[in-house]
């Protein structure tokens, strides 16, 4: 009987191998099969086959980036958080315009030219605050340094509490030389997993719309995903067949969608939730089923934030994208170290035979000036 149940998997791991070899789309539970019973090697060399198709096998490209957190105050109180302080409680911050253009202008002087901003859910500051300060750095700095405003989480609170549509609310920060607004917030896109951890952040159908939203008034966003909480395979899977789902959506209609998706680990250190960090093999096993699922998304990225190192072994896996951070205190405050030796971490991709080359962030077609 074990015989036969291990032939029986053995046979369906060559189906769903043969699938993904000749380009075919993988369903959820062939991404439960692999998950459980393909080798690291079998992953390896099926994600290494999806991203062939977009990216030279022996090539990666890379950012350098600072991560402004213009804010600790939030009121989301998510208990895998080491970051945030709640109105009124001390050490809590705001960042002035000259703070924020001092570590833009350190940026720059490092080799860097992205920047993204991350904070919180802070209701003393409306959206004309942020709109200002995204027009004030546009204005400044022009096209030689771009940045990721906000996250998709965070464009949902101030549109809320400005009282404005998701549509409207996007139409202004586009109005006010945004770019960008990544798909942070999303950590595990699941409904159980938000009433367990973030219960005060918004539905996963709300998470979706307003991305939408995004796309629609012509900006660029991205996918993210944390795992090692304590999320089921299961909540994995959901979250991958969700992501899909959009960027499906987003290409029907004649959109680019999602420009990337990128994946960290969580960091336990000082946080109400606790528990333990994953391994990074499991980290690059989920590197290598989020390529090989995300056929439709173009750039997978890996986390240099949260795994150092280690995380240069997912170019092996799939990821074909990664950014050194000279800062993020959200990660730092709950374990993540940094190191700022930008040119012996890259000597670490080299030494694996891969060709590195900086990326710049690009602007949106939509936004293009003709």
């Amino acid at each position: 009987m074990l015989a036969d149940t291990s032939a029986g998997v053995h046979g369906a791991l060559a189906q769903v191998a043969e699938k993904v070899e000749g380009g075919g789309r993988i369903s959820t539970d062939e991404a439960r099969l692999l998950w459980e019973h393909a080798s690291d090697e079998e992953l390896q060399r099926l994600a290494g086959m999806v991203r062939a198709r977009y990216h030279h096998p022996n090539r990666a490209t890379y950012m350098v980036m600072r991560i402004i957190n213009y804010t600790n105050v939030c009121v989301a109180q998510c208990d895998y958080c080491a970051f945030y302080v709640l109105p009124n409680q001390d050490g809590g911050y705001v960042l002035t315009r000259e703070d924020v253009f001092a570590k833009i202008d350190d940026l720059l002087r490092l080799g860097g030219d992205l920047v993204g901003f991350n904070g919180g859910f802070n209701p003393r500051l409306p959206l004309h605050f942020y709109a200002d300060l995204f027009a004030a750095v546009r204005e400044r700095y022009g096209d030689a340094v771009e940045f990721y405003a906000l996250t998709i989480a965070e464009f949902m609170f101030l549109a809320d509490r400005a009282g404005m549509s998701y549509e409207q609310a996007a139409a202004r920060l586009r109005d006010a030389g945004v770019h960008w607004i990544t798909g942070g917030g999303s950590e595990i896109l699941t409904e159980d997993f938000r009433k367990r951890h973030a219960k005060f952040k918004y539905t996963v159908a709300q998470y979706f719309q307003a991305q939408k939203a995004v796309v629609d008034a012509g900006m660029r966003t991205t996918a993210t995903m944390v795992i090692g909480f304590d999320e089921t395979t299961d909540e994995r899977l959901e979250h991958l067949e969700r992501t899909r789902a959009f960027q499906d959506e987003c290409r029907a209609a004649g959109q680019d969608g999602l420009f990337s998706f990128l994946c960290w680990t969580y960091k336990p250190y000082g946080t109400a939730l606790g528990g333990r960090e994953i391994t990074p093999r499991e980290y690059w096993r989920h590197i290598a089923l989020s390529r090989i699922y995300l056929d439709n998304v173009k750039h997978v990225r890996t986390s240099v934030l949260t795994l150092n190192e280690d995380a240069f072994r997912a170019l092996e896996f799939g990821a074909d994208d990664f950014d050194l951070p000279l800062e993020d205190e959200v990660t730092q405050k709950a374990g993540a170290t940094i190191d700022l030796d930008l040119e012996r971490l890259l000597q670490v991709p080299r030494a694996m035979g891969y060709q590195v080359e900086y990326r710049h962030a690009e602007r949106p077609p939509a936004l293009t000036p003709a």
